[in-house]
């Protein structure tokens, strides 16, 4: 995508999750990017998104300085934290500033120009986007560049089977039982198969956790990463040289992740889960992406990529919102 003129600023918490939505879409546009990291103070943190009196001041003295003038061409959000500040954004630049929330901002889609969340949030409106899974940057030069970051991987025997942990979420936990029957299961799939077990933590995995899985490999050809303290993230190169790719059923980020490679991805699920993740789950597995645990799909499968489409329509929704808002500063 040809470089465009002006600044998208990328609005985002701390929450590795949101960073990484919208600074993939972002990083679709052809604009600068300017990535801010912003948490509303209280009490406008308790209402966000709604703008109570002074939202300026929900920005810590130190950062209220970033929030000026030149506005930026178009604002991407995602949480509900950035929200407030997307919606503040629209209207300092008096809705010059093209702005664009990522997940359900619990509250009308209207008070920003696009809505993008998942079809699992079941939010509706003219100006929403519906996603079946998160946005993110995987695709063949993100799996090539993964690869090339992690060499080492490619002497572990195939297939390798890559395992990503997640951790508790609210309405459900993964128990040292879940693991544990997890493992048992990742174990009979290589002991069958042969090959490799590449297991990778996130930064809600709990340190028992890890532990269980180390020991529970020991004596398999792998790797397990728990944390810095095993050295840098191989968290792409897990996924770009996996053979089959086993994901807690938790997070919507990791299961769209491991969706995007194109080969077979595999859950256990041991208790009900919540309604919005039974709802993706249910969504993935109608569309042939997501597998029971013992399953033996076709090795090869349909990648689910959904950015690219996406930042289409975003740029196309751009240029008539700046083509009608011409017309009204005329």
């Amino acid at each position: 995508m040809s470089a465009l003129q002006g600044e998208c600023w990328v609005v985002t918490d701390t929450a590795a999750g949101n960073q990484r939505q919208a600074l993939a879409l972002a990083g679709r546009t052809g604009l600068r990017v300017r990535h801010v990291v912003w948490a509303p103070r209280a009490p406008w943190s308790w209402f966000a998104p709604r703008l109570l009196p002074g939202a300026r001041r929900a920005l810590a003295p130190s950062q209220r300085g970033q929030l000026a003038p030149p506005w930026p061409r178009m604002a991407i959000g995602c949480g509900r934290a950035s929200a407030l500040f997307t919606r503040l954004l629209r209207e300092l630049s008096r809705q010059r500033t093209f702005t664009v929330q990522i997940l359900d901002p619990r509250l009308d889609p209207s008070h920003w120009d696009l809505v993008i969340a998942p079809r699992h949030d079941a939010i509706a409106g003219d100006n929403v986007i519906a996603t079946l899974g998160s946005l993110n940057p995987v695709d063949a030069e993100w799996l090539t560049d993964g690869r090339d970051a992690s060499p080492a991987l490619a002497e572990l025997p195939a297939p390798r089977i890559g395992v990503l942990l997640g951790g508790a979420r609210k309405g459900q936990t993964l128990s040292e039982a879940y693991l544990r029957t997890l493992a048992e299961h990742t174990l009979a799939r290589q002991r069958k198969d042969g090959g490799s077990v590449l297991a990778v933590a996130s930064r809600r995995t709990p340190a028992g956790a890890v532990t269980l899985w180390r020991d529970a490999l020991r004596e398999v050809p792998g790797m397990v990463w728990g944390g810095p303290q095993d050295g840098n993230n191989p968290y792409p190169g897990v996924l770009s040289w996996s053979d089959r790719l086993i994901v807690t059923p938790d997070s919507v980020n990791m299961l769209s992740e491991a969706c995007a490679v194109g080969c077979p991805v595999h859950t256990y699920v041991d208790a009900p889960l919540p309604p919005k993740l039974e709802r993706f789950h249910a969504a993935l597995r109608d569309a042939g992406l997501l597998h029971d645990i013992d399953a033996s799909p076709p090795l090869k499968q349909r990648p689910l990529r959904e950015l690219d489409g996406v930042a289409r329509q975003v740029l196309a929704a751009m240029h008539a919102h700046e083509r009608r808002t011409e017309k009204d500063w005329h």
